[in-house]
């Protein structure tokens, strides 16, 4: 069954590159630094490359969720001896990290997420953010690009935006092509995410916020004014509130975007208390 592990072919359809330098793992197992008494998963293990590394810093205790139902049995196979190893077969994409038996134990997350679904699957997993301590990722680079660049850089956007919102991101560091098998197209690199306790920049209504900033970024390279009157029956409004609508949405910051998504809720419950 091991075999069958090792000689398994990455699939296109589950954008799966396995990783396999280990000098590459060792420092991704430093930055993460896994304790006895944490509660780690691993989205994706592949053919548990990090895995190991995570198992021997946990003292055997760790959930994974992998979709690839054939690498299941020689995983099971290669980690029988860990009794806290639990696999759960499903799509990280759809999986409820809220149904794990945590306790009060906040999740500590990990995985080399496919680079197909990587947008989604943060998106997906910043809804959990609240019973996280902290998410490591490697992921493409330009990605993690997104997923750190700040006001007036060319990668900055929804996903920083609303990342930033949750957490606090740090990209660690770049890793070349060769580290993986197959060897992807595009250099990858590892973030760290870790979310705030409260925002620091609280929405009255994150739904808002995130309407908001999808709007605000619909046409790149249109003004506010032009994508944000998709939303707002009065676009002009928002220059009461110091907001230049002339401007393009990637010149504006966090908490500009928190102002402006909380003056449209308050008009939504001013119209809705008058209706």
């Amino acid at each position: 069954m091991s075999r069958k592990v090792e000689g398994h072919q990455a699939r296109k359809r589950f954008g799966q590159n396995f990783l396999h330098d280990p000098g590459v793992i060792q420092r991704i197992g430093r930055c993460i630094n896994p304790k006895p008494s944490d509660f780690m998963v691993e989205i994706g293990p592949g053919m548990g490359a990090l895995t190991e590394d995570l198992l021997a810093g946990t003292n055997g205790n760790l959930h994974v969720v992998e979709l690839d139902r054939d690498l299941i049995p020689g995983l099971r196979v290669k980690f029988f001896n860990h009794a806290g190893f639990h696999i759960h077969e499903a799509d990280a994409l759809k999986f409820d990290f809220s149904s794990l038996p945590r306790g009060e134990q906040p999740l500590r997350i990990v995985g080399n997420l496919p680079y197909n679904i990587s947008t989604p699957l943060i998106f997906h997993l910043l809804s959990y953010a609240g019973m996280v301590k902290d998410m490591h990722f490697m992921l493409q680079k330009e990605v993690v690009d997104r997923l750190a660049a700040r006001p007036g850089d060319k990668e900055y956007g929804r996903l920083g935006i609303m990342a930033q919102y949750y957490c606090d991101v740090q990209h660690m560091f770049d890793v070349g092509p060769g580290a993986f098998k197959p060897a992807p197209k595009v250099d990858s690199a590892i973030v760290r995410l870790v979310p705030y306790a409260s925002p620091k920049y609280p929405a009255k209504d994150v739904r808002t916020l995130e309407n908001v900033v999808r709007t605000s970024f619909s046409q790149r390279r249109k003004t506010l004014r032009n994508n944000l009157k998709q939303i707002f029956a009065d676009v002009d409004v928002l220059t009461g509130i110091g907001i230049d609508l002339q401007a393009r949405p990637e010149t504006l910051d966090l908490p500009d975007f928190v102002k402006i998504a909380d003056f449209l809720f308050d008009l939504q419950q001013q119209e809705t208390s008058r209706g």
